[in-house]
């Protein structure tokens, strides 16, 4: 296994639009692109739907998360969301923040340095940035590291840090 530094050129230039992921053709693409800043997305309304819905998947049901009048007397004076469900919101933020080309599939290998610095309150909009922190090779492709920030608006601590680990499979 390698790690391409930072300082590596890019052996293929990755493009990026106006609006959308940055393009990477393939792994080569990819090394080429670490040291990239991506994003960020759109914002998205996390609302009490929005966090009653993953309670329920989850089985998490605890007051802060679920509990309308009972949070307003909590510290935060509203429920908030689950940082789970904060870090859930990685895998969609992550096809918006990059796209890589020519691999027959891209899959969720995991994470390291999760960390939720503030708490969202439901009815916050948050939008995801990131930045290719690594692209290592693996059997059969690359694993890039992708650190994914999740910004609150409004807020000057963001809601999670992630570093989000995916296996891109040629």
């Amino acid at each position: 296994m390698s790690i391409v530094p930072k300082t590596s050129a890019p052996a293929v230039a990755p493009q990026k639009p106006d609006s959308g992921p940055l393009v990477v053709d393939g792994p080569e693409g990819l090394r080429g692109a670490v040291g990239a800043v991506l994003g960020p997305t759109d914002w998205i309304l996390i609302d009490q739907q929005r966090i009653d819905g993953f309670a329920d998947v989850t089985g998490d049901h605890q007051w802060i998360h679920v509990d309308v009048e009972r949070a307003k007397d909590s510290p935060f004076g509203s429920t908030i969301a689950h940082g789970y469900l904060t870090l859930a919101l990685c895998n969609l933020f992550l096809p918006q923040l990059i796209s890589v080309q020519n691999v027959s599939m891209g899959v969720n290998y995991g994470a390291d340095r999760v960390r939720f610095p503030a708490p969202v309150p439901a009815g916050s909009r948050v939008r995801g940035s990131g930045e290719i922190l690594a692209c290592t090779d693996v059997p059969g492709g690359v694993q890039s590291t992708i650190r994914v920030t999740v910004e609150i608006e409004g807020s000057a601590k963001p809601a999670c840090v992630v570093d989000k680990l995916s296996r891109w499979i040629v």
